[in-house]
């Protein structure tokens, strides 16, 4: 008796997870029976499409490979089969099912990814116009940016109510589409990227997107690997990673990719992002001058860059990245952080959630180490739950738990070990979710020793505090805006203006013989030295080596400057001590 679709994706949702000897030949008599299946529900046909990217990232043959990649390339005549029958499409709308190919996208994007996709998918990006909202916030909007591009627009725009914006914005834009007209104004104002940037930002325009069967999508968005890894036997579990093993291990060795290696990596990033509804600085801005490629093992490759000197952070160094598994993207990472500090925001995608991801997460780890230097990493409480449900649903706090991170409060440390206690005690036992809750309030910690030796973070090792547990740039930043609304009023540019003066004496340097780039980390930096009471104390030599830090700060490597940080003994003493909890 032939079998139902739905009884069909059930045998290939636990076929895809299991890894011995006829699985692969079990799994392709699915696929080729769901091959020719007539999906009528979006539901059914989304899990199909998580099933056969889940295969594609963890083959179990190579034979495999290429009967996936077929029905990827076609999957997009699947959607519109079931669009014209008036299925319910929402389902492909959410963070983890978006980016299908054959649907549609819709979203408020900032000014570089809007230009980014006028121009690389022109035909297929506009102006959601039917879901704008000509509120009096996006009134002022438009009074205050068109006028710059139509001429006259100030007689209308100043006085008059009820201004049609449409008919002036068609009657300017003649035969060019409107959204690719007013992308090219913008791009011809004569100001900084950021100040147009920011221009943009305040009309809140939706952008709908058609991604048709464009490679970019979720559904194709990958790339034939230099050699498929192919699983023959079980994944590995999170039990089995020690993450404190995997850590010992020699560095990883990184290729420095070419500008046009960089630059392709670039492209693929936003395009991973974009279809996910997700856009973190690095992945819009970064440098593809800076791109390098660890290969870590099992199919896995991992990419690391850093930001472009004119985009850079004012105090902290950044790093961004994203692994992909046999070419399949399958996570991202976000890593900022001064010293030998990093905070670390790691994303693996929904699909992959059941493939490998802690041992996946402890390589991350591995080539942040060798990349940054950092020997103490630091998770987000967002990464944990705060404002965050789906890591609360997921129990995020215990995956770090587990591979060995200690919470950066004692209060929390103590609670998660008498959580500890009860789990022991009863293996039915789940933490609830107000406890989980409270372990988000504060950062998690794990603290790698120098070289080969034993983590301090790890399960029989834990310590009670450590340097870095309550530091954070907000704080140090609180500090600076106190002393400017103590001391000058409230009135930044005095503020700037007196510290600059002041670190500069001291450190007998003249910012106008510097670059604009090196004066910006002059400027930034000051507002932190000049809370500093014994500065004109500091030796010579720990003079010159921070004047090394604050050039470096803007200049072609940001990890030289990250690593020169490491080096300042007595610097790092005074961020600590102002950057701690106040």
């Amino acid at each position: 008796m032939p079998q139902s679709p739905d009884a069909l994706l059930t045998s290939l949702e636990a076929a895809r997870s299991r890894f011995r000897r006829g699985t692969a030949t079990e799994t392709r008599r699915l696929l080729d029976l769901l091959r020719t299946q007539d999906f009528t529900d979006a539901k059914s046909l989304l899990r199909f499409h998580e099933c056969l990217l889940f295969l594609r990232a963890f083959p179990q043959s190579a034979a495999l490979v290429p009967r996936l990649e077929r029905i990827l390339d076609r999957f997009h005549l699947r959607i519109e089969r079931i669009q014209k029958k008036g299925a319910d499409m929402e389902i492909f709308d959410d963070f983890d099912t978006s980016g299908v190919t054959g649907t549609t996208m819709q979203d408020t994007l900032p000014f570089e990814a809007v230009r980014w996709l006028v121009r690389t998918m022109p035909r297929n990006i506009e102006i959601a116009w039917d879901d704008y909202q000509e509120d009096f916030l996006a009134e002022r909007a438009m009074a205050t940016t068109w006028p710059r591009f139509i001429p006259l627009l100030a007689e209308d725009a100043d006085v008059e109510a009820n201004i049609p914006w449409r008919l002036w914005l068609d009657s300017a834009r003649g035969r060019e589409r409107d959204l690719h007209w007013l992308i090219g104004q913008f791009e011809r104002l004569p100001m900084a990227d950021q100040q147009r940037a920011e221009l943009y930002d305040s009309l809140r325009l939706p952008i709908r997107w058609h991604l048709a069967n464009l490679k970019l999508s979720r559904t194709r968005n990958w790339r034939r690997p230099r050699r498929l890894y192919v699983h023959h036997e079980a994944l590995i579990p999170r039990s089995q990673v020690s993450l404190e093993h995997e850590l010992a291990q020699p560095l990883p060795r990184f290729t420095r990719l070419s500008l046009r290696e960089g630059e392709s990596l670039m492209r693929m990033i936003r395009e991973v992002m974009l279809v996910r509804y997700r856009e973190l600085y690095g992945t819009t801005l970064g440098d593809p001058h800076s791109v390098v490629r660890a290969d870590v093992g099992r199919g896995v490759v991992i990419h690391l860059w850093n930001l472009p000197p004119e985009r850079r952070l004012p105090l902290r160094a950044y790093v961004a990245g994203f692994t992909v598994k046999n070419g399949v993207p399958i996570n991202y990472i976000e890593a900022i952080g001064l010293c030998e500090w990093i905070e670390v925001g790691f994303n693996t995608f929904y699909t992959y959630r059941q493939g490998e991801t802690a041992w996946i997460y402890a390589q991350a780890l591995r080539c942040l180490r060798a990349f940054t230097g950092a020997t103490t990493i630091s998770v987000y409480p967002y990464q944990l739950g705060q404002n965050n449900d789906e890591a609360l649903d997921s129990g995020a706090f215990w995956f770090y738990r587990k591979l060995g991170f200690r919470c950066g409060r004692p209060d929390l440390e103590e609670l998660a070990r008498r959580e500890e206690q009860k789990i022991a005690a009863d293996p039915q036992y789940r933490t609830p979710r107000r406890t989980l809750k409270r372990f988000a309030e504060a950062h998690v910690i794990y603290e790698i020793a120098s070289g080969p030796a034993k983590a301090r973070g790890s399960a029989e090792g834990r310590v009670a505090t450590g340097p870095w547990d309550t530091f954070s740039t907000r704080n140090l930043a609180l500090r600076v805006t106190r002393r400017m609304a103590r001391e000058f009023n409230g009135n930044p540019g005095a503020l700037r203006k007196r510290s600059l003066e002041a670190v500069a004496r001291v450190l007998r340097v003249n910012p106008d013989l510097w670059t604009p780039a090196q004066r910006r980390s002059l400027e930034n930096w000051s507002l932190v030295l000049a809370l500093v009471p014994d500065l004109r104390d500091w030796s010579q030599t720990e003079k010159e080596h921070l004047i090394k830090i604050l050039r470096a700060q803007s200049g072609r490597n940001e990890m030289s400057y990250l690593r020169l940080t490491q080096s300042h003994s007595r610097l790092r003493r005074e961020l600590l001590r102002l950057g701690s909890a106040l």
